[in-house]
């Protein structure tokens, strides 16, 4: 019995996939869109294109037939002054090369011959093989090598001989061309003029010097490198501002970005001037380049002084990377300064700009002080005071001028103003201080006088709340100038509750006063927090700095972050007094070269100042109780002792003589230096001044001293009735009650 055959494993039911899908109940969906009109075709003559057809995009010659944005001519050849310029450049630069090198024709001389003897060398050593055939040596001598091998044979012997005579035959043909060509050389040169031998020497002694310094790096001349005061190019503009950061170095051969020069470089007055656009996808602006001023005078190979740099603003055809820049030739701020015009004008209009100086390059630079405050800053004995002085001499030559004067320090600098300031404050001592915090109390009562005026005259008359020239003459307002110099003296000389007060009377005064027609003219040597602080001079419309001793102290005159600007006051040297950085913007600064005016040119204007407002009847205040400028007037000669006592007594009604003589010396040294108690008495004496008693007492001292009522006894009576008889505003600020409160 046999068993049955197994059956195969079941592997499955086979699917047909297309049995079981879903039947479509739906149409696809179509992705074209269908096109609906949507209003009636148009119907009409299809015109053809308007406007140029080389700007059309199916021109395929658009892109040969356009015309190039490149101008026709360059920029040094677009006027005659560039052609000019560009030409005397360059007449300078062949006249720097040739005196270079002139200079150096011994050393030339020298270095030609050491050449063409090392030429001489190599000629006769490269020569001296083909005169003895050295090629037919090398014959000969592999001939008779084989020979003195034994291998003898009749054609190799023969072929020895062959070569041998070959070579003497060559060179007796060239032993004799060259003996030949030598001797007729020779003879020629025997009947040639004194030129040609030179000439030919010359020739000669080059070619032998230019085969004496091939393959060597030895130069035939030195190399001139012209100072850039005759030469600036794009190629050193580009290199300096690669080595500054400011453009990306390229790859290989690739120099990489450049700058766009829209204008130059070409000559400008004594330097060289260029207007340039920074590469964009550099990631670099303009600002970043003044930012860089030191580095790019370093590689520019000048002082940071001689570099002048500044945006070019959109109002002048500008962007955030164009910049203009002027290189001087050599430091433009060192020659001698311009005397200020205003010594010899007899009248000026404060309206107008005041004449200030003079830039780097020679342009005049004018500063408009209406509505303004000024605050002038910077190191001692720098021109500080004369700079500032030049704001305050333009206000004598306007009548319609009023001037309120403290100087802290108390020399000679200001003692001219006695003659036409309405107040005037000399030095630093208690009585002046306080004679200082009235003068304030009185400009503060007057600017909220003319205030309520403004408030009840109508717009015709006052459209803006301002002062006007009409209502300057008609309410008989002048402008108001008020002049501080050595702020700093006075802020030490008082407490933090005296000093907190002034700061905001004189705030207030730089804040509100421009409208009422007051400028402020502020000056101190040290601005710091405590001697100038920040609330005060943060108001300030228009600053001024000296030279500086580094970047902050500049950026606490001038404002913060002026020094990353371009306004830097610590590039200024020793050398360059009368210069300053002169700010009247936020993004307006020069540097200047001030205008010169002499204390004698000072004081002479303001005896003009005073006879102006004399003839207008605008002789106020202290002005009109100085009894020099009456006795002047009236013909009457007073003791210039006497005259300076009473200026120095002007806030005092007593004095102990070491304050008076300590107020004398400050004013003037050179007089007053070497006295004494002694010598002061006897002048006194002789001058008419008899004291009713010598002792004074003041704030409980009892010592030597001086009564101002004794000196004015000195003083013709008619005079001193004069003076105060023409004082409309009264006695002087502090009057004469300033000491007697501190009397024992």
């Amino acid at each position: 019995m046999t068993d049955a055959a197994p059956e195969p494993p079941t592997l499955g039911t086979v699917h047909h996939l297309a049995d079981h899908r879903r039947t479509p109940t739906a149409d696809p969906i179509n992705l074209v869109k269908p096109i609906t009109p949507t209003a009636e075709a148009l119907t009409g003559t299809v015109l053809p294109p308007q406007g140029d057809a080389v700007d059309r995009p199916d021109n395929p010659l658009a892109d040969w037939l356009t015309v190039p944005d490149l101008p026709i001519l360059p920029p040094w050849a677009r006027s005659a002054a560039a052609l000019k310029a560009n030409a005397g450049a360059a007449a300078r630069l062949a006249g720097y090369h040739a005196g270079f090198h002139s200079v150096r024709l011994p050393k030339y001389g020298v270095r030609v011959t050491w050449l063409a003897a090392k030429g001489t060398w190599r000629v006769t050593v490269r020569l001296w093989p083909v005169l003895t055939c050295h090629e037919h040596t090398k014959v000969v001598r592999a001939l008779a090598a084989q020979l003195a091998a034994k291998e003898t044979g009749p054609e190799l012997a023969l072929a020895h001989r062959t070569a041998h005579r070959a070579r003497t035959v060559a060179r007796r043909w060239r032993f004799g061309t060259a003996t030949a060509a030598a001797a007729g050389a020779g003879m020629a040169l025997m009947v040639a003029s004194a030129p040609v031998l030179v000439t030919v020497s010359a020739i000669l002694l080059g070619l032998l010097a230019v085969v004496g310094r091939k393959d060597a790096d030895v130069p035939l001349l030195d190399r001139a490198d012209v100072p850039l005061r005759l030469d600036l190019s794009a190629q050193q503009l580009n290199e300096a501002l690669r080595a500054a950061g400011l453009l990306k170095a390229g790859k290989g051969d690739d120099e990489g970005p450049r700058v766009a020069c829209v204008m130059g470089p070409v000559r400008d007055g004594k330097g060289w001037a260029c207007i340039f656009d920074l590469p964009r996808g550099g990631g670099k602006t303009a600002s970043d380049v003044l930012a860089k001023r030191e580095v790019l005078a370093q590689e520019l190979g000048v002082d940071e002084i001689q570099l002048i740099m500044s945006r070019v603003r959109a109002a002048k055809g500008g962007n955030a990377g164009r910049v203009s820049l002027w290189v001087a030739d050599d430091d433009p701020y060192l020659a001698d300064p311009t005397p200020s015009p205003l010594a010899k004008l007899e009248r000026f209009s404060i309206w107008d700009p005041i004449p200030f100086g003079q830039d780097a390059r020679g342009n005049r630079i004018t500063v408009p002080v209406i509505w303004q405050s000024m605050f002038f800053g910077g190191l001692p004995r720098r021109g500080k005071t004369f700079t500032q002085r030049i704001m305050t001499a333009a206000g004598l030559l306007d009548p319609w001028v009023r001037h309120y004067v403290a100087d802290f320090k108390g020399g000679q600098d200001w003692m001219g103003m006695k003659h036409v300031a309405h107040r005037l404050v000399l030095g630093a001592e208690d009585d002046a201080i306080e004679a200082f915090k009235a003068m304030l109390k009185e400009l503060l009562a007057e600017m909220e006088r003319r205030f309520a005026l403004f408030r009840g005259l109508p717009t015709s008359i006052c459209p803006e709340g301002k002062l006007t020239p009409a209502i300057v003459e008609k309410y008989g307002m002048p402008f108001i100038f008020l002049t501080v110099d050595e702020l700093q003296e006075a802020f030490l000389a008082m407490d933090d509750k005296a000093r907190e007060e002034v700061v905001d009377d004189l705030g207030r005064i730089a804040r509100r006063g421009p409208a009422a027609g007051f400028i402020s003219n502020y000056a101190s040597q040290r601005p710091d927090a405590k001697s100038v602080p920040t609330k005060l001079r943060e108001i300030i419309t228009i600053r001024c700095c000296t030279q500086v001793t580094d970047k902050t102290s500049s950026d606490m005159v001038l404002g913060s972050g002026k020094a990353a600007m371009g306004a830097d006051a610590s590039l200024l040297s020793e050398d360059h007094k009368g210069v300053t950085v002169l700010v009247t913007g936020p993004a307006s600064h020069a540097t200047v070269k001030n205008d010169l005016l002499t204390t004698a040119e000072f004081n002479a204007m303001c005896l003009r100042g005073r006879a102006l407002r004399e003839a207008i009847g605008q002789i106020t205040g202290d002005a009109a109780g100085d009894i020099t400028a009456v006795a002047d007037s009236a013909g009457i000669v007073i003791a210039p002792v006497l005259s300076d006592c009473l200026d120095a007594m002007r806030h005092s009604d007593r004095m102990h003589t070491v304050d008076l003589l300590a107020r004398l010396v400050n004013a003037d040294e050179d007089r007053y230096g070497d006295w004494d108690g002694d010598k002061l008495a006897a002048e006194l004496e002789a001058a008419g001044v008899e004291r009713t008693s010598k002792q004074v007492k003041i704030n409980g001292s009892n010592r030597a001293g001086y009564r101002r009522a004794d000196l004015e006894a000195a003083v013709p009576a008619e005079l001193l009735l004069s003076a105060r008889a023409t004082d409309p505003a009264g006695g002087p600020a502090g009057g004469p009650e300033t000491n007697a409160a501190g009397e024992g």
